[in-house]
């Protein structure tokens, strides 16, 4: 058996930086590099992404072609042919990459790079780990993973696939997000200044938080519904909700939507865009809450990493969410789709702060009792030496 490391590639089309791609680079920059060496490839090698690996200094290669495989919705002029035509002229590049660089196994981590690499993959005799962070009902997962994908990793209990045209059950393994555990904790009412100064607001404001990207899936529009609520019901409150992110590259503007929402509500002075910030953990350590309005979400990172950080969380009952959350123990579950469900466990948090002590307490130290990066790590190593060890026998 060699003990030469393997090769595993990771493709990303790199227009953005989300939770996935935070996820997948602390796997790469954790490896074994003496078992396992690490391929970055980017669709859009002068994207975001390039920059934020730069950043980090983290080297990358660019794909063979800009082209990939993109739903109709979400198809853009540059990231994605919609044609099979198309795609037929980039497929042989793909399979030429695979094999000049001795890719043993590819490893994709979302339904535009699961699509693109599934069959190359194959075709060039490497090995495919379908990293899933969806829809349990996406067709991907139910008909591509369970006839190409020779590994499929799925990142909660919620997000197996629900339907897959052939067993997979021998294939499929649960394994949570990898997350850095906090050196040391910033200063939260540092945090929280500094961000009323920012925002030219009063000394005594509450703030509620949502961090993510501005999408129908994590409820963005329902986030300001909360905050309209909240302040019908309780009139005068200096309630603020601050929205960290933005709208999917190529998906609908959900910016302006939530703008529009605001509006009709009335409440647009307490509804603040403030855009994608990097580090997260000052912004999270400023807000007094954390609101997850979100539905079908597989195991979002920003519940985990202010759970790490001592933030409190009030989530919705469903997704991967309750994996997480035990209510009223480590935060709180709430009726998915309705703004008034968020509004007696806010009003604790708010007006109680031996509660909103004792949640964040717990919080934090079950977040540290069982998220970490290394059993991650270890879990796809496992995985990554079973996927080659017959091909190291042949």
């Amino acid at each position: 058996m060699s003990t030469e490391p393997f090769i595993v590639a990771y493709p990303f089309i790199g227009d953005e930086v989300g939770g996935s791609h935070i996820s997948a680079i602390k796997l790469i920059t954790a490896l074994d590099p003496a078992k396992i060496r690490a391929l970055i490839v980017l669709h859009q090698p002068d994207g975001v992404l390039a920059g934020y690996l730069r950043e980090k200094g983290i080297s990358y290669v660019a794909a063979p072609s800009d082209h990939v495989l993109t739903p109709r919705h979400r198809a853009t002029g540059n990231n994605g042919p919609s044609s099979a035509l198309d795609y037929v002229r980039c497929f042989p590049k793909l399979v030429r990459f695979l094999r000049q660089h001795g890719v043993s196994i590819v490893h994709t981590n979302d339904g535009q790079m699961h699509a693109t690499w599934a069959v190359p993959t194959r075709v060039a005799g490497a090995r495919l780990l379908w990293h899933h962070r969806g829809d349990p009902t996406a067709r991907g997962v139910n008909v591509l993973a369970p006839l190409f994908a020779n590994q499929i990793v799925t990142v909660s209990r919620f997000s197996r696939p629900s339907r897959p045209i052939i067993a997979v059950d021998n294939k499929i393994t649960v394994l949570h997000s990898p997350f850095d555990h906090p050196a040391a904790l910033p200063n939260r009412d540092a945090c929280r200044m500094a961000l009323v100064r920012e925002l030219g607001l009063d000394d005594n404001v509450h703030f509620v938080g949502y961090f993510g990207s501005l999408n129908e899936r994590k409820r963005p529009m329902l986030f300001v519904e909360i905050v309209a609520a909240y302040l019908k019901r309780y009139p005068g409150t200096p309630l603020h909700g601050l929205l960290f992110g933005k709208p999917e590259p190529g998906g609908p503007r959900l910016d302006l939507a939530v703008d529009e929402t605001a509006r009709k509500l009335g409440i647009s002075s307490s509804i603040h865009r403030m855009g994608f910030r990097s580090p997260v953990a000052p912004f999270m350590c400023a807000v007094d809450a954390l609101l997850v309005p979100a539905v079908n979400e597989p195991f979002g990172r920003t519940l985990i990493e202010a759970m790490l950080l001592g933030t409190p969380v009030i989530a919705t009952d469903h997704g991967g969410n309750p994996e997480a959350i035990t209510s009223g123990t480590n935060g709180y579950l709430v009726r998915p789709e309705d703004p008034e469900a968020f509004i007696e466990p806010l009003r604790r948090l708010l007006s109680n702060p031996d509660e909103w002590h004792r949640l964040s307490k717990s919080a934090r130290e079950q977040a540290l009792e069982h998220y970490g990066v290394k059993a991650h790590v270890n879990g796809i190593t496992e995985i990554y030496e079973k996927m080659v060890r017959p091909t190291q026998v042949r």
